[in-house]
């Protein structure tokens, strides 16, 4: 599930960078962010009287992940640029989602949600280009 990921990764980013206080900050806002969004999300499923089904791993994700580079100073400007690709995907995906409804309360909350991610993306990508140069 990509919102698992992302909040673990977010997550993990804070303990193994704590002296990057840029990065501890904008990771804390993206993974309550990325919660409360997932609170949204479980909210409209019980509300349909739908279960949840097991969390299972992301194949899309599990490919990108098998490009991190090895080395402390690579692999951190991967997750970086990886995360702001997925998170890319989740915005292009949410915006077909809430461009194929008509409008309604749904149709806010996919855009909404889509409006986050792209701001995600730019977060991740911005971040990378603090800590590494554009080559």
């Amino acid at each position: 599930m990509r919102v698992r990921y992302i909040l673990q990764m977010a997550m993990s980013m804070v303990s193994h960078y704590p002296d990057k206080t840029d990065i501890v900050r904008e990771m804390t806002d993206l993974a309550v962010e990325e919660l409360v969004h997932f609170k949204q999300v479980v909210k409209l499923i019980l509300e349909r009287g739908i279960i949840m089904g097991a969390d299972e791993k992301d194949p899309y994700i599990n490919q990108l992940r098998k490009l991190f580079r090895q080395g402390t100073e690579f692999f951190m400007l991967d997750r970086l640029l990886i995360a702001g690709i997925i998170e890319a995907r989740g915005y292009e995906r949410f915006q077909l989602v809430a461009d194929a409804l008509p409008t309604s309360k749904e149709k806010q909350f996919y855009q909404a949600i889509a409006k986050s991610e792209a701001k995600h993306s730019h977060v991740f990508i911005e971040l990378a280009g603090r800590y590494f140069s554009k080559e």
